[in-house]
């Protein structure tokens, strides 16, 4: 009797799951195994609202897994630890992985390989799982990784894609490794409001409804703020409860102009794990250097603790922040103007931003969140990194009519129209009634400091 077991970490799946497929095909037995690792909580990957759609995704992976006549076994502590006892308990010859793109999974996945060595067990890693092309797979000559987003799409675009593969119909898994109880959301405290419900079933049923009812409009809307007609994908992409690989299938056949924007954000994802994947200490340091000084001290601390709270006097950015801690989520054109509120018209370190980033959206990988704002930032891959997306000028450009800033800024609902968009330029209103914040700053006057401090001379 022969026995693998497939370590799942980010891909909560069955279906279009190829570590799970390869270990079912060559072996009589599969142990499905997740390992809760503190390790995870000390790197700062482990907060409220992603532990709780983890929670939803394991608790619908184990459902899958036992309608197949299987388990998932759930462990807790040092991953390798973890996998080599239930290696030396079943006796496996073969571990199945997912490859990782961060440091933080590199390390794990080569201890992993050197421990298994000594006990004589294979470890398999399989690329193709987390995102469409795997890193490396397409490379500009003379270098490593691509840096610039358009030629990068260009190849991605002309790469053959693969087949999705189909859920197993059956597994059997050995009765010997015991299992700790699956986690449940009701078990994690402080967690944002109105997150998404996790797991396989809720992100494929997600992604059915929406391709049948936003698909064909998403080239128009997709910055539609107050429409709220992008997928929302993003969480379960992360989560590897959706194969990024089915869903670039499932879209791009059904064509058309909004199903090839839609694929390319797909593309963007990969691209930023492919630059993550060269450059893995693009999480913490600039990807370019920039010449330059960030504010700090107590007016640039003031200044980012109102960020936060979403009380920055421009209603857009405070929308946007907002949404953020009660969805654990937010809209990507949001993402966008308060990262640049941040890190151009503040003048505050990115770093800032994505990590607060990261202890909110359920969707935070370290690839797309470091990257994106690095982008914004103008240290990362923006070929244009001096641009300031002016935040009044993008609200009246994506919420034309306010609806989006009146949902999450309930202080001004009783503003009509665009008006919403500049509060303080009102006349004849008692404005200590809004209780709503002028903003911190003159926008010319925070374009000029960044000149002053970030732009080189």
């Amino acid at each position: 009797m022969t026995v693998s077991v497939v370590l799942y970490t980010s891909d909560l799946r069955v279906h279009d799951h190829p570590p799970l497929r390869a270990a079912a095909h060559g072996a009589d037995e599969v142990v499905p195994l997740f390992v809760r690792d503190p390790a995870v909580a000390r790197a700062g990957f482990a907060v409220p609202n992603r532990l709780a759609f983890l929670a939803d995704c394991l608790e619908d992976l184990d459902r899958s897994l036992r309608e197949r006549g299987g388990r998932l076994v759930v462990r807790e502590g040092d991953t390798v630890s973890e996998v080599r006892a239930v290696v030396r308990q079943t006796d496996a010859d073969e571990v199945h992985m997912a490859a990782g793109v961060t440091a933080f999974a590199r390390r794990r996945e080569a201890r992993l390989r050197e421990a298994l060595e000594e006990d004589g067990c294979r470890l398999y890693v399989h690329d193709g799982v987390v995102t469409v092309v795997p890193p490396g797979d397409v490379v500009p000559q003379g270098s490593d990784h691509f840096a610039v987003f358009t030629p990068y799409h260009r190849r991605w675009a002309a790469e053959p894609l693969r087949t999705p593969f189909a859920a197993p119909r059956t597994l059997r898994v050995p009765s010997g490794p015991r299992s700790e109880p699956v986690p449940r959301r009701s078990a994690v405290p402080d967690v944002s409001p109105a997150l998404l419900v996790g797991g396989e079933r809720e992100g494929r049923k997600r992604l059915t409804s929406w391709l049948a009812a936003h698909l064909d409009g998403y080239e128009e809307r997709h910055d539609d703020l107050a429409g709220d007609a992008t997928s929302r994908l993003s969480p379960y992409l992360h989560f590897g409860a959706l194969s990024a690989t089915e869903v670039v299938h499932r879209a791009a056949a059904r064509g058309g102009a909004g199903a090839d924007a839609f694929v390319r954000q797909l593309c963007w994802r990969d691209f930023h794990h492919q630059v993550l994947a060269a450059r893995p200490e693009a999480a913490d340091a600039d990807y370019r250097s920039r010449s330059g000084r960030w504010r700090t001290g107590a007016d640039a601390e003031a200044d980012l603790a109102a960020w936060r709270e979403g009380r920055t006097g421009y209603p857009l950015v405070d929308a946007a922040m907002r949404q953020l801690a009660h969805e654990g989520w937010m809209h990507n054109r949001g993402r966008l103007v308060t990262a640049s509120f941040l890190a151009k018209t503040l003048c505050v370190d990115w770093r800032e931003g994505a990590r607060h980033f990261l202890g909110l959206l359920v969707d935070g990988d370290v690839a797309n969140n470091q990257l994106n704002w690095q982008w914004v930032a103008g240290t990362g891959t923006d070929t244009r990194p001096h641009r300031v997306l002016n935040p009044v000028a993008q609200a009246k450009r994506y919420d034309p009519e306010g609806g989006y800033v009146r949902r999450w800024v309930p202080e001004l609902a009783g503003l009509d129209g665009p008006a919403v968009h500049e509060p303080w330029r009102l006349t004849g209103l008692d404005r200590a009634a809004f209780d709503y914040p002028d903003p911190l700053v003159d926008l010319s006057e925070g374009l000029a400091r960044f000149r002053r401090l970030r732009v080189p001379s």
